[in-house]
């Protein structure tokens, strides 16, 4: 029976476990910045698009550019205007302005269609006359360039126009090297729309997950193919914290033996049916959170640490090897 639905719930889970972690990446590297899910044209389907929305909101994603994920999952949905809007206008002042009056509510201009500068000029021109009519511009939008020096340029002429609330946002080419690089220059820049390198996770567009059988019938059950050889029987992982609150490593045992830690694996389903409701979305994001705030330094930079300590218990080792005698 595990088998009739083991391919359909391996495709869900490792889908947005890797999409998660892509995104967990992000959040450590430009801690306290806007981040949205804007990757639904690139993503690899439409179901992959919406399963990028969620698993990256649980991530600490803020909102996505995806209206079903808003309905569906009550992620915030966010959106701004198109280089297409702009040129169907005769002018970008127009088009600013349409667009503004069309969408009062957290206005968000594009402003590098033609000169980014430009731009930036214009809606300081425009503002005063939205204002009065009681429309507020939230932020402008920067779409390709060297993002971290035009930022700096768009936001002083902000500045100097009476602007300092307008947010800056950029898009476009944009992963966890670049945001850890853009954060170090202390670049000017309120949130990021993070498309293709979230939803497709380019550098890393897998991650290796099986099922195994362990154990059947109550008896345990052991792969010795060469590679691939599982540790035996149901399990479960006791996970230690330190003196500061921060993981300090796990062991793997037996499901019946007693370890020191908190135990990480829980049933969901008996018999067919959930032994518990199921968390809400916005619990499994702040445990998400939580568990991110755990990690030790080490852990939390984008390139490799040291390896994290998982210690196998002497009776699950013991088990290994009294199966491996019986082959």
């Amino acid at each position: 029976m595990a088998q009739l639905v083991e391919t359909r719930l391996i495709n869900i889970m490792h889908f947005q476990t890797l999409i998660a972690s892509k995104a967990a990446r992000m959040v450590l590297a430009a801690p306290g910045k806007i981040l949205s899910d804007f990757g639904l044209r690139t993503a690899h389907g439409a179901e992959a698009g919406l399963f990028s929305a969620r698993a990256s909101y649980i991530a600490g994603f803020a909102s996505a550019a995806n209206v079903l994920a808003g309905e569906r999952y009550g992620i915030p949905i966010v959106g701004t205007m198109a280089h297409s809007f702009v040129q169907v206008h005769d002018d970008e002042m127009t088009a600013f302005e349409n667009f503004a009056r069309s969408r009062p509510d957290g206005v968000i201009l594009l402003i590098d269609t033609y000169d980014t500068e430009a731009g930036a000029r214009k809606v300081v021109q425009l503002a005063p006359k939205l204002k009065a009519d009681g429309i507020t511009i939230r932020g402008v939008r920067i779409d390709s360039g060297d993002l971290a020096a035009m930022a700096k340029k768009v936001r002083d002429i902000l500045d100097a126009g009476g602007l300092k609330d307008v947010i800056i946002l950029v898009s476009g080419g944009i992963n966890e090297d670049v945001l850890e690089t853009i954060v170090a220059a202390k670049a000017p820049i309120d949130g990021y729309g993070i498309g293709v390198n979230l939803d497709a996770s380019i550098d890393a567009p897998s991650l290796d997950c099986a099922y195994k059988l362990q154990e059947y019938d109550g008896k345990p059950r052991r792969k010795l193919s060469e590679g691939k050889v599982t540790w035996p029987g149901s399990k479960q992982v006791w996970r230690s914290y330190g003196p500061s609150g921060h993981l300090s490593g796990d062991i793997l045992s037996l499901e019946n033996d007693t370890q020191p830690g908190d135990r990480l694996i829980a049933p969901v389903m008996r018999a067919g049916k959930r032994v518990a409701p199921a968390p809400t979305l916005a619990q499994i994001r702040e445990h998400a959170a939580r568990e991110l705030a755990r990690l030790p330094e080490p852990l939390r930079q984008l390139v490799k640490a040291d390896e994290y300590p998982v210690h196998i218990s002497g009776k699950l080792k013991a088990l290994a090897a009294e199966m491996y005698a019986r082959r």
